[in-house]
């Protein structure tokens, strides 16, 4: 697959790669600090290409193989970053597959997209995130220096460097903050995928989002010995089947 690149309206480049293939288009949201070329990212791809099935996954800004640093970007720009890539390489209708951030990401499309997403598959989906960040990740120190100095750095699982969480990521989540609600309305077919033993976004998370979108819309799948990654070859399995399910119920 070749890398294609979008322009967003201030000039950076926006990197993703699009499979043609039969309706509806398999749409890939990726995670906080992960990038398109992650083991669900590439194992889905396989899976659309044996299907011949449409797909398209990409890089958020600051991620990957697109333009800027991940620490000048906010939740917003990588809500915006999606619905560029939605907007120019899908054709309706889509089912949004998202993996921790990416699940509401996810979400958020579906709600701002509701002509061109007919149905969705959440992995580990972590809405609110930024909210979990400020009030139970973070110490009072910690949210001092923020405060003083606009930005934190947090040790990383995934590199040696720590990553450089700010102040105006977090903000910038506070605008689109759902478990709030009373309510998702999504008049379309919902799966939510969560491990049991996930670290670092509770299950209960997905027990919600079922609640909220409805239990007889939505299903909610539990692992009971899943991880955060959910990367496993039995993992992955379980998602792929879950996504030809999801991609019937949208053909019918």
């Amino acid at each position: 697959m070749e890398t294609t690149f979008l322009k967003t309206p201030d000039q950076l480049s926006i990197a993703a790669k699009r499979l043609d293939g039969n309706s509806p288009t398999i749409m890939f949201m990726p995670g906080f600090f992960s990038n398109m070329e992650g083991t669900k990212a590439t194992y889905l791809e396989k899976l659309c290409r044996n299907l011949n099935q449409a797909y398209v996954r990409f890089d958020y800004r600051g991620h990957g193989q697109s333009d800027g640093r991940f620490e000048d970007g906010t939740f917003t720009d990588w809500l915006n970053d999606t619905l560029l890539v939605l907007d120019e390489l899908t054709d309706a209708p889509v089912v949004a597959v998202g993996s921790s951030m990416g699940g509401w990401i996810a979400l958020l499309t579906a709600l701002k997209r509701p002509q061109k997403i007919r149905g969705l598959v959440g992995i580990a989906s972590s809405p609110d995130f930024t909210e979990d960040i400020w009030h139970r990740r973070m110490s009072d120190e910690q949210r001092e220096l923020m405060n003083r100095q606009g930005f934190i750095e947090q040790p990383s699982d995934y590199q040696e460097e720590p990553v450089i969480i700010t102040k105006k990521l977090l903000e910038s989540g506070n605008d689109h903050l759902l478990l709030h609600k009373n309510s998702i309305k999504l008049d379309i077919p919902v799966a939510l995928i969560h491990g049991k033993k996930d670290a670092d976004v509770p299950w209960q998370k997905s027990e919600q989002l079922h609640r909220l979108i409805g239990e007889e819309s939505s299903e909610l799948i539990l692992i009971p010995d899943g991880e955060h990654r959910l990367s496993r070859e039995k993992d992955l399995k379980l998602i792929g089947e879950t996504v030809k399910n999801i991609s019937k119920k949208v053909q019918a």
